[in-house]
C-alpha cells in the first residue's frame, strides 16, 4: 500500500519528467511566484533590505528629473566577506543546511526527515533551496534498498521539489535513480539518465550505475547491453565494477559472445582485476555454456596475424577450443611461465609514437598545473644534461622506512641503479629544492655529495612551490627511461593521465626497491605484461591484484581447455594379454616370445606358483645336512694338476676356428625358442661352479628338465 501511495505521488511528476521535453518548471497551474510560501529571496550585495527575486516589476517612476543614485556605502558600513558569509551562516536557511549535511555524514535519515517537515511547516517555514532537497534524497536512496518508507518519502520529496519550482541537477537525479533502482524499476532508472541527457545535464558514471545494476541484477542482459551502448555514446568510460557486472549477467545468461567482448575491454580498462572480479571470471570457465562456446578447427594464420596487429597477447578471433575448461589459481615465475598449464606470458610493446603523445600531453598538463616559466626551464635543462638511462624520485627514496631524509640512502640508489643500466651514466636525481639546501642537506658530508651530483649534471632541484611529480615523471617519460620510486601513483594527479596508456607505461618502466642489510634490491619491470592475455591456444591468464611480486607472487586465474579423453584404458596386464594372444605365431624373433607365452598354461599367482614348486621339490634338508650330503655324493677330487690333466686329456683336439663353425653351423638344428639354444649349450659344457648350474636350471624351466640333483650328477659334481 505504501509503495502504490508513493507511485501515486509521483506520477503526475514521472508523467511530465520522462514525455517533456524539457525539465518543468513547475507541475501546478502557473501560480504567481510571489504567492509561493518557500520561494528563495535574494539579498542585494550591499544593502540588508530583501526583495523576492521573482516579484512582479515595480510600476513606472513619475515624469519628472531623475532621481540621484543612492550614494555608496564606505567605511564601516561595508559588509565584509567574512561578515556575510557568516551571516549566511547563522541564518535559518544556513542552519538547517547544516544539520542536513550532519544528518548525511551520520546517515540519519530520522533526524533529516523530522527537519524537514518542520521547514515545510507553516509556522515553522523555512526556504528550502537544491542543496537541501539533495541531501534529503540523497539520505532516501541510500535507506530504500532496505526501508520501502525511506523509497517513498524520497519520491514525495522530489515531487515536492519540482513542485516549488526548483531545478534538479545531476545530484538530484542520480538520487532519483538510485530510489527507482530500489524499487526495482530498472526502466524508470535509466529513464532519468537519458532524461538527464536530454536536458543538456552530463550524466557521470554514478548516474548510469543504478539502471545498470538493477537490469544485471534482474539478468536483463539486453537492458544492461542499452545501458552500456548509452554510457560509450556519452562517453563515459566503466570501471572494474560495471564491467564484473556485466560480466556476471552475460555469464548467467549463456552470452559467451558478449563475455569474449567484456573480458577484452576489461583487459582494455583494467589490466588487473579484485578478487571479487576473478570469481565471477572463474565461474564462467566452469560453466557448461563456456564448454560449448568456441571452435573445434580454426585458421592458425589469421590467430596469428591478429596477434601481431593487436601487439601481442590476444587475438581477437574468439574462443579457440571445445569442451570443458581446467581453471584454478597459479602463479608465474620470473620468466613469465606459468606454474599450472607451463604457458609463457607475453610482453606486449608499447608503440613509440604513443609515448610520444603522451609526453607532450603530460608537458602541456604540467605547464598548466605548474608556473610555465619554472617546467620551460626544466625542459630546457633536460634537452642540454639529458637523456637519461633513469629517473630517480629522491623524496620517495630518501623517506623510504625512515622519518629523516637520508641522503646515504639516496645514494646508495644511484651507484646501485648506474650499474645496472647499460651506459653506466648516473642517473637523474629529482630533488625539491628546499631539501637541497636546507635540513640534512646542511652536513658537510650530504654538502659534498649534492656537489658531486651537481657537478656531473645528474641532480635537479624543483623550484618553491611546485610539484616534482611533474618533473620526474616527464623526465623518465620523454626520455624513455626507468622510474626508480616505490610510488603507487594513484592520486588525483595521475588521474588526469587517464587509464588508457599510463598504467601501460608504469608497468614497463617502473622500478621498485627494498631494502634490507645488504643495501638496496631493485625489482625491475617484468618481462612479461601483467595483463589479461589470450594466447594462439585459446587458454587465458587472468592477473589479479592478490599479491604485488614483491613480498609475495601475484595470483593468476588459468583456464585451459582439459585434453580430450579416450574409451576408459583396459590394466597393463590385461593390454599385454589382448596383445600377445592377437598375434599369429610367426618365426620372427619378436614372435617367438608370444609363442611361447601363447603356449604355456596360464600362470597361477605367485602364491600358487611357490607353493606348486614347493610340494613338486621334495623336503629340502638342512643346510648342513645339504651340504653333507653333496659332500658324500661327490667322488674324492683329484689334485689340481690332475684334474688338469684329466680334462685335457679328455677333451678331443680342438679343430681350427673356423672348423668349428662351420661345425657348428651344421650340426644346429632349426632353432626354436631363444631360451633353448642357450639351455643346450650351457648343458653340454661342463660347469665351474654351482651359480651357474643354478642359472641354467633357471633358463630351462620353460622345458621338461630334470631335476636339480639329476643335473648336477650329470655334470660331474
Amino acid at each position: 500500500m505504501r509503495l502504490a501511495a508513493a507511485a501515486g505521488v509521483l506520477r503526475p511528476t514521472a508523467a511530465l519528467l520522462f514525455h517533456s521535453r524539457s525539465w518543468p518548471h513547475r507541475l501546478l497551474p502557473s501560480p504567481r511566484r510571489s504567492s509561493l510560501p518557500f520561494a528563495r529571496r535574494r539579498r542585494h550585495s550591499s544593502s540588508s533590505s530583501t526583495a523576492t527575486a521573482l516579484d512582479d516589476p515595480p510600476p513606472p517612476a513619475a515624469p519628472g528629473p531623475p532621481s540621484p543614485a543612492p550614494p555608496t556605502p564606505t567605511g564601516e558600513g561595508v559588509e565584509t566577506k567574512a561578515a556575510r558569509r557568516r551571516r549566511l551562516r547563522e541564518s535559518p536557511e544556513g542552519m538547517l543546511r547544516h544539520r542536513l549535511d550532519m544528518c548525511s555524514r551520520d546517515a540519519d535519515l530520522a533526524t533529516a526527515l523530522e527537519l524537514y517537515a518542520a521547514a515545510v511547516d507553516p509556522a515553522t517555514a523555512v526556504p528550502l533551496a537544491l542543496h537541501h532537497y539533495n541531501c534529503l534524497l540523497y539520505l532516501c536512496s541510500n535507506a530504500a534498498a532496505e526501508d520501502a518508507d525511506a523509497a517513498r518519502r524520497g519520491f514525495e520529496i522530489f515531487a515536492a521539489m519540482e513542485a516549488q519550482g526548483v531545478e534538479p541537477n545531476e545530484a538530484t537525479l542520480t538520487s532519483l535513480a538510485r530510489l527507482a533502482a530500489a524499487v526495482r524499476d530498472p526502466a524508470m532508472a535509466f529513464s532519468v539518465v537519458r532524461r538527464m541527457a536530454a536536458a543538456g545535464i552530463p550524466p557521470r558514471l554514478r548516474s548510469y550505475g543504478p539502471a545498470l545494476f538493477a537490469y544485471c541484477d534482474a539478468r536483463d542482459a539486453v537492458g544492461a547491453a542499452e545501458v552500456e551502448a548509452h554510457m560509450d555514446a556519452g562517453g563515459v568510460v566503466p570501471e572494474e565494477t560495471e564491467l564484473a557486472a556485466l560480466l556476471r549477467v552475460n555469464a548467467d545468461t549463456g552470452r559467451a559472445d558478449q563475455v569474449y567482448r567484456v573480458l577484452h575491454r576489461t583487459r582494455t580498462l583494467v589490466r588487473q582485476v579484485c578478487e571479487a572480479t576473478a570469481q565471477v571470471v572463474e565461474a564462467w570457465f566452469r560453466s557448461d555454456a563456456a564448454a560449448e562456446a568456441g571452435v573445434e578447427k580454426w585458421d592458425a594464420r589469421k590467430v596469428r596475424e591478429g596477434v601481431v596487429k593487436g601487439g601481442g597477447g590476444w587475438h581477437g578471433q574468439g574462443w579457440l577450443g571445445k569442451g570443458q575448461w581446467d581453471v584454478g589459481q597459479s602463479e608465474m615465475d620470473k620468466n613469465g611461465k606459468c606454474q599450472r598449464c607451463g604457458e609463457k606470458l607475453v610482453c606486449i610493446d608499447i608503440d613509440p609514437s604513443e609515448t610520444e603523445t603522451f609526453a607532450k600531453s603530460l608537458a602541456e598538463l604540467a605547464c598548466k598545473r605548474e608556473v610555465r616559466d619554472d617546467f620551460v626551464r626544466f625542459q630546457d635543462w633536460l634537452r642540454r644534461n639529458g637523456p637519461f638511462d633513469a629517473v630517480i624520485d629522491a623524496a620517495n627514496v630518501g623517506l623510504y622506512n625512515s622519518k629523516a631524509f637520508s641522503f646515504s640512502q639516496v645514494n646508495s640508489v644511484v651507484n646501485g641503479i648506474q650499474r645496472v643500466t647499460k651506459s653506466k651514466k648516473l642517473p637523474l636525481i629529482v630533488l625539491h629544492r628546499s631539501r637541497v639546501n636546507c635540513g640534512p642537506a646542511k652536513a658537510p658530508q650530504n654538502q659534498k655529495l649534492i656537489e658531486s651530483w651537481r657537478n656531473a649534471g645528474a641532480l635537479y632541484s624543483t623550484p618553491p612551490g611546485s610539484n616534482d611529480d611533474w618533473y620526474w615523471l616527464y623526465a623518465a617519460v620523454s626520455c624513455r627511461s626507468l622510474l626508480v620510486t616505490n610510488d603507487e601513483m594513484r592520486d588525483h594527479l595521475f588521474q588526469l593521465l587517464g587509464t588508457s596508456f599510463f598504467p601501460r607505461w608504469k608497468e614497463k618502466h617502473q622500478v621498485r626497491l627494498t631494502y634490507s642489510g645488504r643495501g638496496p634490491t631493485f625489482h625491475l619491470p617484468p618481462p612479461y605484461s601483467i595483463v589479461i592475455q589470450e594466447s594462439e591456444a585459446g587458454s587465458w591468464h587472468v592477473p589479479t591484484t592478490t599479491g604485488d611480486d614483491i613480498e609475495s607472487p601475484r595470483q593468476w586465474v588459468c583456464a585451459t581447455r582439459k585434453t580430450s579423453e579416450g574409451p576408459p584404458s583396459p590394466p597393463p596386464q590385461a593390454r599385454a594379454t589382448s596383445k600377445t594372444s592377437e598375434r599369429p605365431p610367426s618365426p620372427p624373433p619378436q614372435a617367438r616370445a608370444s609363442s611361447k607365452t601363447s603356449e604355456r598354461p596360464p600362470s597361477p599367482p605367485p602364491q600358487a606358483r611357490a607353493t606348486s614348486k614347493t610340494l613338486e621339490r621334495s623336503p629340502s634338508p638342512p643346510p648342513q645336512a645339504r651340504a653333507t650330503s653333496k659332500t658324500l655324493e661327490r667322488p674324492p677330487s683329484p689334485p689340481p694338476q690332475a684334474r688338469a690333466t684329466r680334462k685335457t686329456s679328455e677333451r678331443p683336439s680342438s679343430p681350427p676356428p673356423q672348423a668349428r663353425a662351420t661345425r657348428r653351423t651344421s650340426e644346429r638344428p632349426s632353432s626354436p625358442p631363444s631360451q633353448v639354444p642357450a639351455t643346450r649349450k650351457t648343458s653340454e659344457r661342463p660347469s665351474s661352479s654351482l651359480p651357474q648350474a643354478s642359472t641354467t636350471s633357471k633358463t630351462s624351466e620353460g622345458s621338461s628338465s630334470p631335476p636339480p640333483q639329476a643335473r648336477l650328477s650329470d655334470l660331474g659334481w
